[in-house]
């Protein structure tokens, strides 16, 4: 009867053994492929990443000239200081270029916006003057190198006669915005000066 039970004993040992060695060998390199799978994927997503950022570095790198242009046009547009006796220069400017002296402008105190990190000078501008001369005006200011926008206007009959005779003076007040990146000008602004560049 052990001769008969023997070769039984030897197929159960056998099977112990075969699930002692997959308990024991095979299931920890299976969770050694898995995470290895695993550890793959996640190089492969990150190998993609940086040569998604390596590319852009490339490319900003090859525009770097031209985007230190665009900066530097940004910086004459929108400059670092308030500037305000600038400013007044470029807009007397372009009215007597326009054929119309400034009878007035008044500036309000810098505003500092928490939206756009811009601090906003208005000023109120009078003048009088021909049609012509105003729209002559109203172009110059929204070419002007530096960046400024109208943002009303009105016109009324004038009492003073025109220069020519032939056109009908105008006297116009109209609103301008002009900007600076001077995050200490004006109310709301942590004073002292901010650094250029």
């Amino acid at each position: 009867m052990d001769n008969q039970r023997a070769p039984l004993f030897a197929i159960v040992g056998a099977v112990v053994l075969a699930v002692l060695l997959i308990v024991f060998l095979v299931l920890p390199e299976m969770g050694k492929v898995s995470k290895a799978k695993e550890d793959l994927a996640a190089a492969q997503a990150k190998e993609q990443t940086l040569t998604v950022q390596r590319n852009a570095l490339e490319d900003t790198k090859a525009n770097a000239a031209e985007n230190r242009k665009i900066i530097e046009q940004a910086h004459q547009q929108i400059p670092p200081t308030a500037d305000e006796g600038g400013l007044f220069l470029l807009i007397n400017k372009a009215a007597l270029d326009s054929g119309f002296p400034i009878v007035n402008m008044s500036p309000s105190t810098p505003t500092f916006d928490d939206a756009t990190g811009l601090s906003t000078i208005v000023l109120q501008v009078s003048a009088v003057g021909t049609y012509s001369d105003v729209t002559a005006f109203t172009y110059r200011i929204e070419t002007l190198p530096r960046a400024a926008k109208m943002t009303a206007l009105s016109l009324s009959p004038s009492a003073a006669p025109s220069s020519t005779g032939i056109s009908p003076t105008l006297t116009m007040t109209a609103t301008i915005e002009a900007y600076t990146s001077d995050t200490s000008a004006g109310p709301g602004s942590e004073p002292g000066p901010t650094e250029a560049g």
